[in-house]
């Protein structure tokens, strides 16, 4: 993986968290394996989720463009050159290091702690990684899983409300365990949503068509409409036209960072009966002699 994790992003070093989740998402939906299923967008689709990881995470960030951690999220190791060595690598004595304070952070991470058998220094467990399939309204809701690991355990997890898909949930400590007595790594789990039959999600926003009658559209009316939690009861003007959009505050999606609930947005959809019985013919017929009108003018 390239070392510059806001190129494989494609957002500058100054950009903020808000403008990195954007960005990550609107790649997210253009190379998911689901809508792309090419091996170049799978290996890219790689890259700008193991880019979010670390620049997604505020503490992971800082350590990044502190130079504390390498692209792949490892500990940045320290690089040796010759003592008193200048810019032709001559030197008068034996190897030093270039960054004493990686050195220290690597050997000696846990000393003090405990950590490590007989005061030694301690080497942090690997992370690993899951995939973990919900349903839409899980998604939009949250929900409580379990993923089951594959030497047979399983892993307990609360699927925040309003996550998307792709995003990441990470779970601290639940990955391997160190081998030299350090803190164990994290349980990196990949949320993958399942699409709805009815509904689709814009940002906040919750998308879903609604068929009326022709009188419904003609006449107005109250009809029900399914939501996230539940069915509503939708005011539908007189005169609503097909296509036309009409909105329930506050019925979309939770944004677990700014706390604002998006809105459910209902686009009309008029249907004529099945049958066109003599009377409706009749009705119109009549109707169209004294009020012709051109909607594509």
């Amino acid at each position: 993986m390239a070392d510059d994790l806001y190129d494989i992003l494609g957002v500058s070093r100054g950009a903020t968290d808000e403008e990195i989740r954007r960005a990550y998402l609107k790649l997210v939906k253009e190379l998911h394996p689901d809508v792309n299923p090419s091996k170049a967008a799978e290996e890219r689709f790689k890259k700008i989720t193991a880019a979010h990881e670390i620049l997604g995470d505020p503490e992971r960030r800082r350590q990044f463009d502190a130079g504390e951690i390498e692209a792949s999220g490892e500990p940045r190791r320290p690089t040796w050159r010759p003592y008193g060595a200048g810019a032709g690598g001559r030197g008068r004595g034996g190897p030093v290091f270039e960054d004493f304070s990686d050195v220290f952070s690597d050997l000696f991470a846990g000393a003090g702690r405990g950590a490590g058998r007989g005061g030694g220094f301690s080497v942090r467990g690997r992370d690993v990684r899951y995939t973990l399939d919900v349903d839409f309204l899980e998604a939009v809701q949250g929900a409580k899983k379990r993923v089951t690991l594959p030497g047979g355990g399983v892993l307990d997890l609360s699927v925040p409300e309003g996550v998307t898909d792709g995003q990441v949930l990470r779970l601290r400590g639940r990955g391997e365990p160190s081998a030299a007595g350090g803190e164990p790594g994290d349980a990196l789990v990949e949320i993958h949503v399942r699409p709805h039959r009815d509904f689709r999600r814009e940002g906040d926003d919750l998308l879903i068509d609604l068929p009326i009658t022709i009188d419904e559209a003609v006449l107005g009316g109250k009809v029900e409409v399914p939501t996230s939690g539940g069915r509503v009861q939708l005011t539908v003007p007189k005169g609503t036209s097909s296509g036309q959009v009409l909105r329930l505050k506050g019925k979309g999606v939770r944004n677990g960072t700014t706390g604002i609930t998006g809105d459910q947005l209902v686009t009309v959809r008029i249907v004529l009966p099945e049958k066109i019985d003599d009377s409706l013919s009749y009705f119109l017929t009549e109707w169209r002699q004294k009020h012709r009108y051109d909607p594509r003018k």
